[in-house]
């Protein structure tokens, strides 16, 4: 029996040996740049300078704001649709899960340009929304338009996962107690799936946060109107890397206060429920 124990041992140590090797690895790749950038930032002698700058308030609020806003309008309207595909076996649901899904892997530049061609001036809505005098592109609504439009799937898909796993006896249950659906969403299966529903939160702020390429293409890059931090990145690294290095330090720390945030109220949360 102990040569059997030994055995099974030594034949699990170097397939232990090789995950903690690869997962060495993989923490080296992904923690060496950002610790560089860590580095380089905070020994440049212009960082007070780039933060406390005009031009690097505005993009920070700007980022905020916008991020912000577009955040609760996806959940807000990415909840119910998450909840109705996870319960439906409509195949036309099936079908716009799978539409809903797409800005995950479509471009963004393409994104940026498809938006264009529906609410840019001659687009296919654009055009009968500038004869009643409202305009999207380049504006901070654009900007806005553009984070939902490539950060809504995230959070959508975590939800709809979140929902699928629970079991629906559950629910089923409560409302044959006398429940409301509504008191049953909120009592019974947000408490159940809140753990995925803050991962996709924290996933969908990142990605509004660090959005580029659709807003640069649909929103441009002015400044105090469009330009997010991202976009103030691209500006600063054509004249000045300290002050890019600056600004991606920032955004460094701005993105991982707000996973910490989010994470930590998760938790806070999810020990009041229980």
């Amino acid at each position: 029996m102990t040569n059997r124990s030994q055995t099974a041992r030594n034949i699990n140590k170097p397939s232990h040996t090789l995950g903690v090797l690869i997962i060495c690895i993989y923490v080296c790749f992904i923690g060496l740049p950002l610790l560089a950038l860590i580095i380089k930032a905070a020994s440049s002698a212009s960082v007070l300078t780039v933060i406390l700058s005009p031009i690097t308030i505005q993009a920070i609020k700007l980022s905020i704001i916008t991020s912000v806003i577009s955040v609760i309008v996806i959940v807000v309207v990415g909840t119910p649709v998450a909840y109705m595909i996870s319960r439906s076996d409509s195949k036309i649901l099936k079908i716009l899960d799978v539409f809903i899904e797409l800005p995950i892997i479509l471009p963004p530049v393409v994104a940026g340009v498809a938006m264009l061609m529906a609410f840019g001036r001659q687009g296919i809505i654009g055009a009968p929304l500038e004869q009643l005098g409202i305009t999207i592109p380049f504006t901070t609504t654009a900007v806005i338009f553009a984070q939902i439009f490539v950060a809504a799937p995230f959070y959508i898909r975590s939800a709809r996962i979140s929902f699928g796993a629970i079991d629906n006896d559950l629910e089923d249950l409560s409302r044959t107690l006398g429940k409301s659906p509504w008191y049953t969403f909120w009592r019974i299966t947000i408490p159940l799936t809140w753990t995925g529903l803050t991962t996709g939160l924290a996933l969908t702020w990142a990605r509004s946060l660090s959005e580029f390429g659709a807003t640069l293409m649909f929103a441009g890059n002015m400044i105090g109107k469009t330009q997010t931090m991202p976009l103030g990145i691209l500006t600063a690294m054509e004249t000045d890397l300290n002050a890019a290095l600056s600004l991606s330090l920032i955004l460094l720390i701005v993105s991982v206060c707000i996973l910490l945030g989010i994470h930590l109220l998760s938790s806070k949360l999810s020990k009041y429920r229980s």
